[in-house]
């Protein structure tokens, strides 16, 4: 009988063992052009709900400001005092009821009651007076600067907030509302 003895070599194939430094540059670029891709939409992504938060927010607070205001002007008696930025009614309990822009706000105001705020971040507001006559063929109404004859009040305003120092004001512009005084 023969023995034969046999010896086993192990193959070293080190070009087969891992990655080549090209292979793994190459891999490296692709993970961070991802990384960079993925962090550039979460970046937007979150600014885009900022801005949308900000527009809803001060959207709804619009909303309520003119739900508050045409609620206690259809109930006024009168319009005793007028300016483009202050309105003082006799309210139906003979209470004086003032709103006013003033300091980037609307503020409304009865009585001895403090004063409250409807409205923030204001860049502009204004009133203007219309008389009970409408303007024929149309629905708009004569414009009037005596309080006696004001039968129609309308309101307007532009509100406008930074979210990020850097970025872009976010805007919500309340263009017109018409309210009229019922018991005129």
């Amino acid at each position: 009988m023969d023995f034969k003895t046999m010896s086993f070599k192990p193959r070293h194939s080190y070009s087969r063992a891992a990655f080549t430094i090209a292979e793994f540059i190459t891999a490296l670029a692709v993970t961070g052009l991802v990384l960079a891709q993925i962090c550039l939409l979460w970046f937007y992504s979150s600014r885009s709900f900022a801005a949308q938060f900000s527009y809803t927010d001060m959207d709804q607070k619009s909303q309520a400001a003119l739900d508050t205001l045409s609620k206690s002007v259809r109930q006024c008696k009168s319009l005793t005092n007028f300016t483009d930025t202050k309105l003082v009614f006799v309210d139906y309990d003979d209470k004086l009821l003032t709103f006013e822009f003033s300091g980037g706000r609307l503020i409304r105001a009865k009585g001895i009651e403090p004063p409250k705020t409807l409205l923030r971040d204001c860049k502009s507001g204004q009133f203007a007076i219309y008389q009970r006559t409408p303007i024929s063929g149309g629905f708009d109404y004569y414009p009037t600067t005596d309080p006696n004859t004001c039968k129609l009040v309308e309101v307007s305003w532009l509100c406008s907030r930074r979210i990020f120092p850097s970025g872009p004001a976010t805007t919500e512009s309340m263009q017109s509302a018409k309210i009229v005084l019922r018991p005129k």
